[in-house]
């Protein structure tokens, strides 16, 4: 199964356990494949290191920097040729979509209200990390 997991997944899993923590897991033993692109690593690194972020888990700059390494390592990298204009209340996250089509991706895991309101974009399923568990299964 290919999957593109949103930043806010990432982050999710990167940091607390929970169903986020949960597909990343499935994704490090090989169970899915999971795609990313270049502007969602750096939308990743750049949410890392915000001060909420910071706040949440303190000052762990070795931590951070291991995470995306490894995030790198996970995931295949795709670069998307074609510029997607789906997500009309926030085009931020245009990017998911366009790296999901690029990957010919069957799930956009997110927990991102505004592409959750698509529910499907090409024939790529969009849902929450908890709905994609149990379809997962």
């Amino acid at each position: 199964m290919r999957i593109v997991l949103d930043t806010n997944v990432l982050i999710s899993g990167t940091f607390w356990s929970g169903d986020s923590f949960r597909i990343l897991q499935l994704v490090e033993k090989k169970k899915l494949k999971c795609y990313t692109s270049k502007e969602i690593l750096e939308e990743y690194d750049r949410v890392m290191h915000s001060e909420e972020i910071i706040g949440k888990i303190g000052d762990k700059h070795l931590v951070i920097k291991s995470a995306l390494i490894k995030m790198i390592e996970m995931c295949a990298l795709v670069e998307p040729k074609r510029r997607i204009n789906a997500v009309k209340d926030d085009p931020e996250d245009d990017k998911i979509i366009e790296c999901a089509v690029e990957a010919k991706a069957d799930f956009i895991v997110t927990q991102d209200n505004h592409l959750l309101k698509l529910g499907e974009f090409e024939g790529i399923r969009i849902v929450t990390p908890e709905d994609f568990l149990k379809i997962q299964k």
